[in-house]
């Protein structure tokens, strides 16, 4: 059985993956996973390249700032960037062997189908702008406006087969245990 870990950002995907990483679960990481492909693989360069100009690798590195530009310019240059990186990715996992799977974008990229079940991490709008604020260094309102580029935290817990709480004050490990025994 396969299953993906989701939220929004700020909700505590990556604490919940650290403690299920503690009990010996390896969970394979979308995001770090489209950056190093985005840097090692040549399909990936080319195709890039391809689409976004000649400056999108500078001296055989990616130029981060010139993604980002391109990427945030318009919905169809998201679109033809993720057209690109979402299958590799795609691939990627189904290559690992892991059976569990961290994506903040997973019903956005499809994903979804790449999984037998579904874990949805939430946690209070305050807290996700604390967090993101904090462990980014950006305004509380560039914080909300991250959030709001993603889909909606109630539809994605609506979605989801296990919700996970992470709030500050609700016990992760127990909502750990709870949902790891009924998937066994």
């Amino acid at each position: 059985m396969k299953i993906g870990i989701t939220g929004g950002i700020g909700s505590g995907k990556s604490y919940v993956c650290a403690r299920l990483a503690a009990r010996g679960i390896e969970v394979y990481d979308c995001d770090s996973a489209a950056k190093r492909l985005m840097r090692s693989s040549a399909d990936l360069r080319e195709a890039l390249t391809a689409l976004i100009g000649p400056d999108t690798y500078t001296d055989g590195k990616l130029n981060k700032a010139r993604v980002a530009a391109f990427l945030l310019a318009s919905e169809d240059n998201a679109k033809a960037i993720d057209a690109i990186v979402h299958p590799a990715v795609a691939a990627d996992f189904e290559r690992s062997g892991l059976q569990w799977m961290e994506c903040a974008i997973l019903y956005e990229s499809g994903f979804d189908r790449l999984v037998d079940r579904v874990v949805a991490v939430t946690a209070p709008e305050d807290v996700r702008l604390r967090r993101i604020s904090e462990r980014d260094g950006i305004s509380e309102a560039k914080a909300a406006e991250w959030m709001r580029r993603q889909m909606a935290q109630e539809d994605v817990a609506r979605r989801a087969d296990f919700i996970i709480i992470n709030d500050g004050r609700s016990d992760i490990d127990t909502q750990i245990d709870t949902m790891t025994n009924k998937l066994k």
